[in-house]
């Protein structure tokens, strides 16, 4: 269930993302941080849907946050689960933050994502087929399966010993046994334990991957900032591949003490973690405050150039990005303008959506709609076709 603690270079990769994290975090602003969080949020939703195989375009994605789905029922069902997706990413996010008492790697927090998954799919969605059989099954949200199944070559256990094999992942990687460093460890060696058991005939995948975000968001690894979705996605056939082969039953005396090969797991692991560490690293790259603010300004003066924005709009971006969040009536002062031109150039932005509020009257700090995330992060999606 977890490597050993002899595995040396584990420890050290997750101290590697601890550092990175950290220095991550470090770099930002709280209330930006915030900001990149929703942002970071529709992002490991696109990627988490590409390992589905549900390819579900940035800008569907923005359209459906927005209420604007497609007329297509194929395409507008995607659009509905990328919303139930980010809803449910956003409650883990809130309560993880809020509450002391929650354990993401427990078959207990994996019912509860997939109940609230499933629980906002469209009726069409909740239907799959038993590749043996060819019937069509209902999932029923937060329960178990009660058949056997098949994944590919893989046999997972029987419905009737899943409670023995949840009791026994509930054991393995309870926190309080572990130290933060072999947590982090354990948080990927369940991603494949619970994926090998699985446990609920649809959806698996995706509850693993959210409770790894969970997780790390838990370990203090600053993961509103980072999406570990983005890294399995840009490596999905080894990630396909790692997961595969650590099924498979350990090849000698040598290799562990449990039914499957812990060499295999211990493969998994390290690119799992290595994937992490390699995408803290990438945003940390593109949310360098100069360097995103050099890419903030020349967006800027080109808008302005062809009139699309007003001048003075990037001295207000400008004090978002520095300090987080203004006043709105401190507009004039930043600007050098005068009260109404000020007022002007304010309502411009968040119109655009370019400076964002709670409240009408609340202070605006920075927004990120898609149009400026393919210019402000490059490479964040895959290039986005004119």
């Amino acid at each position: 269930m977890l490597p050993e603690e002899l595995s040396k270079d584990l420890d050290d990769i997750a101290f590697d993302l601890i550092s990175a994290a950290n220095s991550l975090a470090a770099q930002l602003n709280p209330v930006l941080t915030r900001s990149i969080g929703n942002l970071v949020r529709s992002m490991n939703c696109y990627y988490s849907n590409f390992i589905e195989g549900h390819n579900t375009h940035p800008r569907e994605i923005d359209d459906a946050l927005r209420k604007d789905f497609s007329a297509q029922p194929e395409r507008r069902n995607l659009q509905k689960e990328a919303v139930a997706h980010i809803e449910v990413q956003k409650a883990v996010d809130e309560s993880v933050d809020n509450a002391d008492n929650i354990d993401p790697l427990t078959s207990t927090y994996a019912r509860w994502l997939h109940r609230e998954f499933c629980s906002r799919l469209p009726e069409d969605m909740l239907w799959v087929e038993d590749p043996v059989s060819h019937r069509k099954i209902r999932l029923v949200p937060g329960m178990l399966r009660d058949r056997e199944v098949e994944v590919g070559r893989h046999l997972p256990p029987a419905a009737t010993a899943l409670p023995s094999f949840l009791a026994r992942f509930d054991q393995a990687y309870d926190p309080r046994h572990l130290s933060k460093v072999r947590q982090i460890v354990a948080t990927a060696a369940a991603h494949h334990r619970f994926a090998w058991i699985h446990p609920f005939y649809d959806g698996n995948g995706r509850v693993v991957r959210l409770m790894a975000h969970a997780s790390m968001k838990k370990l203090g690894l600053g993961n509103s900032l980072w999406s570990v979705a983005r890294g399995l996605t840009r490596n999905v056939v080894s990630y396909k591949t790692l997961l595969a082969d650590a099924d498979q039953p350990r090849h000698s005396a040598l290799d562990g003490r449990g039914a499957l090969s812990q060499r295999a797991l211990i493969e998994f692991c390290r690119f799992f973690l290595v994937t992490c560490v390699d995408q803290v690293k990438y945003m940390h790259s593109i949310l360098k405050p100069r360097e995103l603010l050099s890419r903030i300004e020349s967006y800027t003066e080109e808008e302005v150039r062809a009139k699309r924005l007003p001048k003075g709009s990037f001295a207000l971006l400008r004090e978002a990005l520095i300090s987080g969040e203004f006043e709105r009536g401190k507009a004039e002062q930043i600007t050098g303008f005068s009260e109404r031109t000020a007022r002007d150039t304010l309502s411009r932005l968040t119109a655009k959506k370019l400076l964002v509020s709670d409240t009408p009257k609340s202070q605006v700090r920075l927004g990120f709609p898609l149009e400026v995330v393919e210019k402000w992060f490059p490479l964040l999606y895959p290039e986005t076709p004119k």
